[in-house]
Order: structure tokens, then C-alpha cells, then sequence
């Protein structure tokens, strides 16, 4: 058996899969706000899951931050209670084996190549366009996050080809300027339409098709920067599909321009990759962590 957990910000999700996939158990508990309480939260889950199933299963955490292979401890967390923590030995303590603790946006990729939009493709991105963005890439069925553990970060690289009234672009809580990230995730999206304060960017598509011109143009705007983004890592990586994750990968007018936006940004000839919505959408991140395992 294999057991998943997606620890967010509001919620812990376990998913409990048998040696084919299918589910046998699911469950989720509000987020507990102090560290100790999350490691208890987990524990408790993997305790009940097993309890419930019969079986006893490896365990796969997906984080919204990383381990730092310097000092094994997360950083980077939306999550704040989680950095500074080491996080993968403490639940290994708690649960009595090796638990394997990743990147949520690997887990994504992780579960989209293995059954998802991503299946059958030899190299999969997967990229996260949510409250913040992330990646993940996949290759042969590995996460490839390299010896830094930031393979496929794209959230924290700069916006390519910042136009004049982009540039330097928006402060980044990584203390950089002009992420993608600030450009791209949903609050952003929300503030270009709406201005300061605004964070859900979820009603855009209707209003834009209702006529509203602030809206399609905060769209058209979004697509753009979308489509510089994505095409910087099909120059780079170029793999062989690119999936989207996250609230905003629901806008479907995406799959219609970032592919020809994109087109004029191709390095070469042909800017062939597709560019697909995630088949598993929230599940995915549970799903992936479950799958943790499976690289072996």
C-alpha cells in the first residue's frame, strides 16, 4: 500500500492507493498551525489509515517548500511553522520508517506522468499557477530536482522579455524582483484586473466574455506573460508536454492562446508542445506524494 499526504496551508490530505492505483481510503484534517501539532496531524492520519485498510504502506509527504540539502531542514515554505524544521526525520521518528518529503509541485508532476494528463510522455513539466506558482519536472518516471532540490522552480526565475512597464516588476518574498511568480500566480492576476487588494481572479473569463474591457485585458496580459514563461522552458528543457495546476489552470481561454503566443516565441522552427490541463486538478498533489516510491 501506498500512502500520500499533501500537507497545505489549510488542509492535510492522505490518500491510501493499492499496488494498481485504485483508492482505498481518503481523508483530510484542518491544517494545525504550530509544528509539532502538524507532525501529531500526520502521524495520526498514517495511524488511522492503516488501522482502517489493514496494511501497512510507505509513506510520501508533498510540501509547499523543500528540503535544503545543506542542512535537511524546510525552507521556502508558505507554510512558515514548517521552516527551520526537519521535517521528513521528525514524521520517520513519529512513524517508525523512512518517509520521503518532496516539493508539491514534484508530487503534481509525479502523479500527472504516472496516470494523469502527462501519461506516456517521456518528460513531463508540470507547473502550479495558484496562490503562488511552482514546477515540477519528471523524466522516465524520476522527479528531477537536482543537487540544489530547485529543479524545475520556475516561479523564481525572472519574467523573460519584461516590457518597459514591467520592468523591474513586483517585489518577491524569495527578495527578489520581478518573479514569474509576481506576475503569475492568481492574487496577481486578481490585482491586474481590480487593483491593490484584489485576490480572486476566478470571475475574469465571464466577465471578459460579458464585454468587460478591464477584464480581457488582464487576461490578454496574463496569457502573454504566460506564454513568455512557458516558452523559456521549452527552450530550455523542451519537454514533451507541459501540464498546468493550480486555480487558475481552470481558464480554458489558456489552452487557446499561450500555445499561439507562444509560437512567436519559439527559439526554433516549430513550437510543438502541448500544453494540457492537470487530469487529477487538487488531487494531484496527494496522489503524486503516494507515488514518491514508485522511483525505485
Amino acid at each position: 500500500m501506498k500512502l500520500g499526504i499533501d500537507l497545505g496551508g489549510t488542509k492535510i490530505e492522505i490518500v491510501a492507493l493499492d499496488r494498481d492505483g485504485a483508492v482505498r481510503l481518503r481523508r483530510r484534517v484542518p491544517t494545525p498551525t504550530d509544528y509539532p501539532a502538524m507532525v501529531e496531524a500526520i502521524a495520526g492520519l498514517v495511524a488511522e489509515a492503516e488501522r482502517e485498510t489493514g496494511e501497512r504502506g510507505t509513506v510520501g509527504v508533498g510540501i509547499p517548500g523543500s528540503l535544503s540539502p545543506a542542512t535537511g531542514l524546510v525552507r521556502n515554505a508558505n507554510s512558515q511553522a514548517l521552516n527551520g524544521h526537519p521535517l521528513d526525520v521528525d514524521l520517520a521518528a513519529a512513524l517508525g520508517r523512512e518517509v520521503r518529503v518532496t516539493n508539491d509541485a514534484n508530487c503534481l508532476a509525479m502523479s500527472e506522468a504516472a496516470d494523469g494528463a502527462g501519461a506516456g510522455y517521456r518528460m513531463v513539466f508540470a507547473a502550479i499557477l495558484g496562490t503562488g506558482v511552482g514546477g515540477g519536472l519528471v523524466a522516465s518516471g524520476r522527479i528531477l530536482d537536482g543537487p540544489n532540490r530547485t529543479g524545475g522552480e520556475w516561479g523564481h526565475a525572472p519574467l523573460p522579455w519584461m516590457t518597459a512597464d514591467e520592468f523591474p516588476g513586483p517585489a518577491c518574498f524569495c527578495g527578489r524582483r520581478g518573479c514569474i511568480e509576481t506576475f503569475l500566480c492568481g492574487p496577481a492576476l486578481a490585482r491586474d484586473a481590480d487593483g491593490p487588494g484584489a485576490r480572486d481572479a476566478g470571475d475574469l473569463p465571464a466577465r471578459a466574455a460579458a464585454g468587460e474591457a478591464r477584464a480581457a485585458a488582464a487576461l490578454a496580459r496574463y496569457a502573454d506573460r504566460l506564454a513568455r514563461a512557458l516558452s523559456m522552458i521549452t527552450t530550455i528543457l523542451d519537454p514533451d508536454v507541459i501540464v498546468l495546476g493550480g486555480g487558475v489552470s481552470n481558464m480554458a481561454l489558456l489552452y487557446e492562446e499561450v500555445p499561439r503566443l507562444m509560437a512567436r516565441r519559439a527559439l526554433g522552427d516549430v513550437a510543438r508542445t502541448p500544453i494540457v490541463q492537470a487530469r487529477h486538478g487538487d488531487s494531484s498533489g496527494v496522489f503524486g506524494a503516494a507515488r514518491l516510491w514508485d522511483q525505485e
